[in-house]
Order: C-alpha cells, then structure tokens, then sequence
C-alpha cells in the first residue's frame, strides 16, 4: 500500500466512516492539533528526566490518538453509520487530577506565574500545554457545530493542567526550579 493517495491534491480531505471536507474544516483542524501536540508529547518524552512522569504520560499518548480518531469521525448521517472508534479510557480524568495531586505534594507553594522553561523536559511540557490549550479552543469551536465532540473539551482542559504540573515537577526534580514571572522586567 502506497502512502500518497493524491485524492488530497484538491484541498480536501476524508473523514473516518466516511465523507470529505477541506482541510481547513473545524474538525480537521482539531484533530490536526490533537496530532501536532502528540507529536511533540512525543519529543517531550524524550527530554523528561522523571520515569514517574514518562510513565503517565505515554499513556496520554495513547489517549490523544483515541482523541484524534474520536475528532476524524463524524456523526452519523445520511446512509453513514458512524464507524466504531476506541474511546477515551474511562476514568482517566480522575486519573489525571490524581497525578496532579500526588505531584502537588511534592511541589512548593506556587505563589507567582511562572514562565515556560527551566530544564529541557520541563520547557516541552510547557509547549505541550499551550498545544493543548490550542486543541482545546478548536474542540470547543468545533463543538458549538457537533456537539458531539462536547465530551472531549473536558478531557483537553485537564491535561493542560497536568503539563502545567508535569513540568514544574521536572523542574522541581532536576533542580532547575520554575522561573517566577516579573511584573517589571529585571
């Protein structure tokens, strides 16, 4: 099986289960940066020094894939059953908001805002959560259309948390420490 198809040559694209749209349709452009932020969890991963972090966040890897499938599948409609996608694991909201909470245990007060960076592995998880919180805002548009993607916006907006979280453990961990933001620049 070849890789190109040249059936996007034209700017459009198909969806799973059926149907094509542009490419700069609001579900495409979701999924895409649902894609784009796996990608760079991907290199992210291999910065972060933290096997405890590494270890929750493959499995986030696992999810954001699921999430795209979800977003590159519309509804059913028009002699199109909606082919079956696997869904976000269930229970894994909590499971985040439990990882914050163990991490925030560890952490010291947070008593500014803190600029993205520090240790490597901590600077690619802030990237990951502004990729996420893109994510987020085009699910959140693509949802006022389909409501059918509501479910995945709660989903987004805890894991930009736990990159938030995530990274200033790394940072915590490797002794780099977060960067308090000045409200007058030094």
């Amino acid at each position: 099986m070849k890789i190109y198809t040249r059936t996007g040559d034209t700017g459009e694209t198909a969806l799973f289960g059926g149907g094509r749209v542009a490419k700069t349709h609001a579900r495409v452009q979701a999924y895409g940066t649902v894609d784009e932020l796996n990608a760079f969890l991907g290199r992210g991963l291999l910065k972060v020094e933290s096997e405890w972090i590494r270890s929750r966040l493959s499995l986030v890897q696992h999810d954001l894939f699921a999430l795209g499938a979800i977003l590159a599948t519309p509804p059913a409609g028009e002699g199109r059953r909606r082919p079956e996608v696997p869904p976000l694991p269930e229970g894994r909201i909590l499971e985040m908001e439990t990882w914050m909470d163990e991490a925030d245990g560890e952490l010291p007060p947070l008593r500014s805002f803190v600029l993205p960076g520090g240790s490597p592995g901590a600077a690619e998880l802030h990237l990951c959560r502004t990729v996420c919180r893109r994510a987020e805002r085009l699910v959140v548009d693509l949802a006022h259309e389909e409501p059918d993607v509501r479910e995945l916006v709660r989903y987004l907006n805890r894991l930009s948390d736990v990159f938030f979280v995530m990274a200033r453990l790394e940072n915590h961990r490797t002794g780099a420490g977060d960067t308090p933001w000045e409200k007058e620049a030094p």
